[in-house]
């Protein structure tokens, strides 16, 4: 019961997060975490757990839009990347989720060394580039803090590569219902080109944000993809 619990907290402050994000990608304003530095231990951890859930996106409002972070919700990300390192055996997503949380804060002026024993360049795609179209799909969802227009990485380079796989695998998340990864998918589809025009993104991705309802990390993928096709990304 407690650790059911203790997940339940975790998911309410993943969701209140991205809340927020979101409200900063479509005000063009500050992802706000103010009283971070004040909780409590119990708090505090919660607290970066989320931001771990997250990844890169907790900041992404301050990548696409020319506003400086609020000093709190940036020492919370920087926090939450040196307490979470991955480990050598760790999966390559997770590998690839806390590279991107480094390259945000290089690109934010807030250079993280890469942790001791790991190569301080980009984790492999060997994994990725074999992959099948199923599979393809959800690692790039996982991986959608990856998809920002105009930086280049490994992983968005075998994502541009497989624009019908990666359509096909959107296709197939919809009608499976399964919102996260269809919105993770619908923003990657935003930044690859080659994507066929009879996929109908745009009506999809209006489809995908309302069907799943009142889950912000859809929204936050939805929004994200919006803001890159609104700003001419080939599509």
């Amino acid at each position: 019961m407690e650790q059911s619990g203790t997940s339940a907290l975790l998911q309410g402050a993943v969701q209140d997060l991205a809340s927020d994000v979101v409200s900063a990608l479509r005000g063009g304003d500050h992802v706000r975490m103010s009283g971070t530095s004040a909780m409590d231990d119990v708090e505090g951890s919660l607290i970066l757990a989320a931001v771990r859930v997250l990844g890169a996106d907790l900041l992404l409002p301050h990548v696409l839009f020319p506003t400086p972070p609020d000093p709190e919700a940036l020492a919370a990300f920087r926090r939450t990347a040196e307490a979470y390192p991955p480990r050598p055996e760790a999966g390559p997503t997770v590998h690839w989720s806390h590279w991107a949380m480094r390259r945000t804060l290089a690109r934010l002026g807030s250079p993280l060394p890469a942790p001791p024993g790991t190569d301080a360049g980009e984790p492999g795609t060997e994994w990725l580039e074999t992959a099948t179209w199923q599979v393809l799909t959800h690692q790039l969802a996982v991986l959608a803090a990856l998809a920002v227009p105009g930086e280049d990485s490994a992983v968005a380079r075998v994502a541009r590569g497989r624009p019908v796989d990666l359509a096909r695998g959107f296709v197939r998340a919809v009608r499976r219902r399964d919102w996260q990864q269809a919105a993770g998918a619908g923003r990657w589809l935003t930044v690859v080109d080659g994507v066929p025009d009879t996929l109908g993104l745009e009506t999809g991705l209006d489809f995908v944000e309302l069907m799943g309802g009142t889950d912000a990390r859809v929204a936050l993928q939805v929004q994200a993809a919006r803001i890159t096709r609104a700003a001419g990304a080939l599509v």
